[in-house]
């Protein structure tokens, strides 16, 4: 019996063997992408995939491309006719960032004591291409979802016409935007530009390419272009956090989401500038653009010599308030006039500027008469009729009641210009006499005063004190301490003042938020924070031996910052988001 059990052993012990054999045997590891060319608006799939569990997998830094996923892991086992195998995946979804022909370059990981590497993949990025319908991933899903448009009001204006563009975001209903962020805001160059904050971003439903959407007002920017031809509007670039349905549910039903990175651009637009007529321009058109009503008045026609009027010079409407000059007055050279005041009533919406633009004239006459103000006119181009018009003021009159006349002056003048000599005949002056009425000043010596003896107890008296000076002087500059504390609490009450302002308005106290805790980094560490991640600034507070707990919670009210925008947060929320912020920059003033 005992032999008969050996030998059923045997076959079981040879097994062994050659599965032992088989997984020492035949190690590979090899990189695999999706596509070798692909358009700078696909997605690149990168596989590194090996037959044996290792250790110490280290990814090539990826040039010329971001990633949006990964490194995901997923491991298989099979049999194949009595032979077992094992595959492991580390997978990492990519986004090109230029066209241009890049490397993926080598990988490596430690398996079995030994190091081994993938061989390097060149990859060709094209213009972006129509993608095949293929298997879609989050990232495509988001590529067929998400859409930034800049919707111009004209596209073909005249010089000095007022353009308005808008940027909107629209998305599919099937997906959400949790957060997005400006990568490249647009510069108008040759355009005189107004930006029109957008304080709330409410999403609403549209139809976009015959399909149900919505849309999100992110940027708005009245235009008036200053050069003719054609002008181009750089794009704007956002990078967008969008969660993706996924075919999974969690535990009560619900739908799970996957979150993915998304980088929209509106892309370059191009406006004709048409030049203005010069068939039927005026002499003294200035460059007005728009519909205007225009009038001269004075503050009152009668009044009397020395006293002052206002005379006003007012162009009201619709159009480009703010880039012509106003026409002057002409008025009589007896009348003294001073330079005037400029005064603007322009608000900006999203047809253009509209208002009224003023010179505000102080004038003074000096005689006595009648003294007109002649009529002037202003010219302007009207885009709605495409054609010129000009607007004549009426003729006034002041009327300057009592004062010396220009004729006095005529004569005061002659009598200035022909004085005779005076002669004397010996009788014809008197002298006067007067009666002294004298009295002696008193004589005050200083020295042997009262104030000589202040004066001179007075340093005697000034000892103590500085003496009490110097001692509490000493004391404050040898706590260190709680001068670190005190400077930290001067620190957190200039950065945050404007956060305490806004407090109990969730958008504003959480973007004031932001702003201060980024601008202290600036300040302190003497860097720029507009591009650094949540990642890169735990990083830097980390090399700056920073302990966790004040890095976690500089992070964490970041995190808050941004959250805000979509959730609803709590006036003793935002209280107590302050209250970590001051506490924050009190402790990393202590270990910076």
């Amino acid at each position: 019996m005992v032999i008969k059990k050996y030998i059923l052993l045997i076959p079981l012990l040879f097994l062994a063997l050659v599965v032992r054999a088989q997984d020492n045997t035949g190690i590979n590891f090899e990189l695999k992408v999706s596509k070798a060319k692909l358009g700078i608006n696909e997605r690149l799939r990168v596989d590194f995939i090996m037959n044996k569990d290792g250790d110490n997998f280290n990814p090539p830094d990826f040039s010329g491309f971001k990633i949006l996923m990964g490194p995901s892991q997923s491991i298989s086992y099979s049999w194949e006719n009595g032979k077992r195998t094992y595959s492991k995946v580390y997978s990492y979804t990519l986004a090109p960032t230029s066209r241009g022909k890049f490397s993926i370059k080598q990988a490596s990981i430690e398996i079995s004591g030994q190091v081994y590497k993938s061989l390097a993949k060149e990859i060709e990025v094209t213009a972006a291409v129509d993608k095949p319908s293929d298997q879609m991933t989050a990232a495509d899903i988001a590529d067929e979802n998400l859409h930034l448009v800049a919707e111009i009001s004209k596209t073909s204006p005249y010089l000095n016409e007022a353009v308005t563009v808008v940027y909107k975001l629209y998305f599919s209903p099937y997906i959400n935007v949790s957060n997005f962020r400006a990568l490249d805001n647009p510069k108008y160059n040759n355009f005189w530009s107004q930006d029109m904050p957008v304080t709330k971003y409410d999403a609403q439903n549209a139809t976009y390419k015959g399909q149900t959407y919505r849309y999100v007002i992110l940027k708005r920017v009245v235009l008036y272009p200053q050069k003719t031809g054609n002008l181009d509007l750089e794009p704007l670039s956002l990078d967008v956090v969008v969660d993706v349905p996924t075919n999974k549910r969690d535990f009560f039903g619900g739908r799970i989401y996957q979150s993915t990175s998304k980088t929209v651009s509106a892309g370059k637009r191009t406006v004709k500038v048409r030049a203005l007529p010069i068939a039927g321009k005026p002499a003294n058109f200035s460059g007005a653009v728009g519909d205007f009503n225009f009038s001269v008045s004075t503050s009152k026609t009668h009044l009397n010599a020395s006293e002052s009027l206002q005379a006003t010079v007012e162009v009201s409407g619709k159009g480009n308030l703010k880039l012509f000059q106003l026409p002057e007055p002409n008025f009589p050279s007896s009348l003294e006039v001073y330079d005037p005041e400029h005064n603007e009533g322009v608000r900006t919406t999203l047809s253009g500027m509209q208002g009224r633009v003023s010179n505000n004239y102080t004038v003074v006459p000096s005689f006595k008469g009648k003294y007109p103000i002649p009529s002037i006119s202003f010219s302007f181009f009207n885009p709605k009729t495409e054609a010129y018009e000009t607007l004549n003021s009426d003729e006034i009159v002041v009327n300057v009641m009592e004062g010396p006349s220009d004729t006095a002056v005529s004569i005061s003048g002659a009598v200035a210009t022909n004085r005779q000599t005076v002669v004397s005949t010996g009788n014809d002056f008197g002298f006067i006499k007067l009666k002294p009425n004298l009295s002696a000043i008193g004589t005050n010596y200083f020295f042997g005063s009262r104030c000589f003896y202040l004066w001179l107890l007075l340093p005697l008296l000034l000892i103590p004190l500085l003496i009490l000076f110097r001692k509490k002087r000493e004391a404050y500059t040898s706590d260190v301490i709680g001068n670190k504390v005190r400077i930290a609490n001067k620190l957190a009450k200039k950065y945050l003042s404007e956060a305490k302002k806004t407090l109990g308005k969730k958008e504003a106290f959480y973007v004031a938020l932001e702003k201060a805790l980024h601008n202290y980094l600036k300040a302190k560490l003497k860097i720029e924070t507009s591009e650094f991640s949540k990642d890169k600034i735990a990083s830097i507070l980390s090399k700056k031996q920073v302990d966790d707990g004040t890095t976690n919670g500089f992070i964490a009210l970041l995190e808050n910052c941004e959250m805000a925008r979509y959730s609803p947060f709590s006036d003793v929320q935002m209280q107590d988001d302050y209250n970590k912020a001051s506490e924050v920059i009190s402790y990393l003033d202590k270990q910076l």
